[in-house]
């Protein structure tokens, strides 16, 4: 059991659509693998993984924001190179709530759809290759009273774990990029504009080192993203967006590209046999976003996260019953 729910995050998949992710222009949640050996192979069987996220921003006024992710996978009898192939749909959920009053919106964004490849190398090591897309299903619609056309996100992720002698020793590296510019009008603290906009890439880097006592587990986390350079991102002013941005890159006081986080936690878990849970909670030590009090000070717009995910085998494969011991035959 203790394999199936680490390797699991193979398939921990989501979107970070938020109200206040004025940090980078990612699709992919930062942090949300974090605490699962993504880069070792599931055995063959069927997984469901739900994972839940809160998240609040120091700002005062900025909405929080959650997230619930669905999962299911598919590792299937399957091999391609020596690689184990695992199946992934998600369908991940965001909720956006106000702390001034104002209207709470939610909406179902991006059903994800891919394949991982799992290498096992022995000596309790496991690499694996993630590609898929989040499907545009916003596309020709609206979210918090504006008109969204936005463009597929595409995504690769490349995972090294090692998980011997109870540890989860984890790096994952994600990259996400886009198909088409994405286009944005309407109120609602979404500035009207039209046009062609292109949004930067995004990377990100999920870490974990948590070890397994019996059915418990606990550990250290730590997780960012950043933008990249080699697209023309958005460079909108903190006073077009005065709660934050939804999903299109850097806002506030940051220049047009280059926007980032790191957050730093800790993670605890327990085995119950037929589900594993975990809860991780986190504090960024590291943004690129900074607002000014009502005093004039200017501050880092630090965010705090709790997590918590149920992982759930619904269908594996009993392993092959070990041979009999030949009888030994002594001559004397």
């Amino acid at each position: 059991m203790v394999k199936h729910w680490l390797a699991a995050g193979a398939a921990a998949l989501s979107l970070g659509f938020t109200a206040t992710a004025s940090y980078a222009q990612t699709t992919t949640i930062p942090g949300e693998q974090v605490g699962l050996a993504v880069g070792a192979p599931l055995p063959e069987g069927v997984y469901a993984i739900d994972t839940f996220t809160f998240q609040r921003a120091d700002q005062p006024g900025s909405a929080d924001t959650s997230f619930n992710v669905p999962v299911l996978v598919w590792s299937t009898p399957w091999k391609v190179l020596g690689a184990r192939f695992e199946g992934v749909v998600a369908a991940p959920t965001v909720w956006s709530f106000s702390r001034t009053g104002g209207r709470d919106i939610s909406a179902n964004v991006g059903t994800f759809v891919g394949g991982i490849f799992a290498w096992d190398l022995g000596n309790n090591v496991g690499v694996s290759y993630l590609a898929g897309v989040y499907l545009n299903e916003l596309n020709a619609g609206r979210f918090g009273g504006a008109q969204i056309l936005a463009s597929n996100t595409y995504r690769q992720g490349f995972a090294i774990s090692y998980t011997g002698e109870g540890w989860n020793l984890t790096a994952n590296l994600t990259y996400n990029f886009y198909d088409v510019p994405a286009r944005f009008d309407g109120r609602n603290g979404i500035a009207a504009f039209y046009g062609a906009q292109v949004p930067s890439d995004a990377l990100n880097l999920d870490l974990t080192a948590t070890k397994k006592f019996g059915n418990f587990e606990i550990g250290a986390i730590g997780y960012g993203t950043t933008n990249l350079r080699n697209r023309a991102p958005f460079a909108f002013s903190s006073a077009s967006f005065p709660t934050g941005c939804i999903g299109v890159g850097n806002c506030g006081t940051v220049g047009p590209s280059g926007g980032g986080r790191f957050a730093l936690g800790g993670l605890v878990g327990y085995d119950f046999g037929k589900f594993s849970v975990q809860a991780y909670v986190a504090r960024d030590v590291v943004n690129s976003v900074n607002y000014v009090t009502p005093a004039g000070r200017v501050r880092e717009n630090d965010r705090t996260e709790g997590w918590f995910r149920v992982v759930a085998p619904l269908y594996t494969v009993a392993a092959a019953p070990a041979p009999e011991p030949a009888p030994i035959i002594r001559k004397y």
